[in-house]
């Protein structure tokens, strides 16, 4: 079985589950690019809890963790099969580190299907994800990335799910397809920081431009699993999507090992124009 790369994926708004734009576009490219796997781990910033546990249901639901957004987008399901199986050897790789089965009380939020739906439209290969435990420090993230690094070898493909900047509060809808200064020198210091040294990631915590790009952890920590991945296995991450939606999100996707060619500059997230910002999720 051919090692499974990870992948970092800036997810943006729920509804890019519903649209072709130029980012799902590159999802989709990606997907077809990739090489099957036994199954997927999604490390998604909107499962953000005080504990470290793993889905181990055989068939999870699909989560609409939002508001205010269309019909559509609340009637859509992803009804991948689940893997307890997988989810018990997740928990024996992170060991001593603690991580309890969930057998019955999560499933897939939109920081995973909303991505999959792209990479894999067919909902045919198990899925599993792993919580962000909120009561844990960053650091704590980066090294339980770097334990789950082996299972690449055992053809589970990681995904961490997020936005490297992500901030609701300086949304401009009138910057549909661009950023603010400051979100893009932040995303331009974490793509230097990761080609060059993945393991050393939490040094972004010192850029000027923290504060307004990460206010608060949940949708940047997914990043720091898949740095921890890629500075266990000694690969770089290298950017995959480039560019931003709203002035305050960034949409930039890394993949770290495996041969992926496609390269997307920028596209259109599409929040609806009528939903204002205090009523969305993303």
């Amino acid at each position: 079985m051919s090692r499974m790369p990870s992948l970092f994926i800036g997810h943006g708004s729920p509804l890019n589950t519903l649209q072709r734009n130029g980012f799902t576009t590159a999802w989709r490219k990606i997907g077809e690019e990739l090489p099957r796997p036994r199954a997927i781990l999604v490390v998604s910033a909107h499962w953000f809890f005080g504990a470290t546990a793993v889905t181990a249901m055989p068939t999870p639901r699909t989560i609409h963790d939002f508001y205010g957004f269309p019909q559509e987008l609340f009637d859509f399901e992803y009804p991948a099969p689940g893997a307890p199986d997988v989810a018990q050897e997740i928990a024996d790789a992170v060991k001593p580190t603690w991580c309890g089965l969930d057998h019955d009380q999560w499933g897939l939020d939109h920081g995973a299907w909303s991505v999959l739906a792209h990479l894999y439209p067919k909902a045919d290969i198990p899925v599993v994800q792993l919580s962000i435990n909120a009561l844990k420090p960053l650091d704590y993230h980066v090294e339980l990335g770097a334990k789950l690094a082996p299972l690449q070898d055992q053809g589970i493909l990681v995904i961490g799910s997020g936005n490297v900047v992500h901030n609701l509060h300086e949304i401009d809808w009138d910057r549909p397809n661009g950023g603010f200064d400051w979100a893009e020198r932040f995303d331009d210091a974490a793509l230097k920081q990761l080609e060059r040294d993945p393991q050393a990631v939490l040094r972004l915590m010192d850029h000027a431009d923290y504060e307004m790009a990460v206010p608060t952890p949940d949708h940047f920590i997914p990043l720091l699993y898949i740095a921890g991945a890629a500075a266990a296995a000694g690969t770089p991450m290298a950017p995959l999507i480039r560019g931003y939606t709203l002035g305050s999100l960034s949409m930039t996707c890394y993949a770290a090992g495996g041969d992926l060619s496609c390269r997307r500059e920028s596209g259109a997230a599409g929040l609806p124009s009528g939903v204002p910002p205090d009523q969305t999720n993303v």
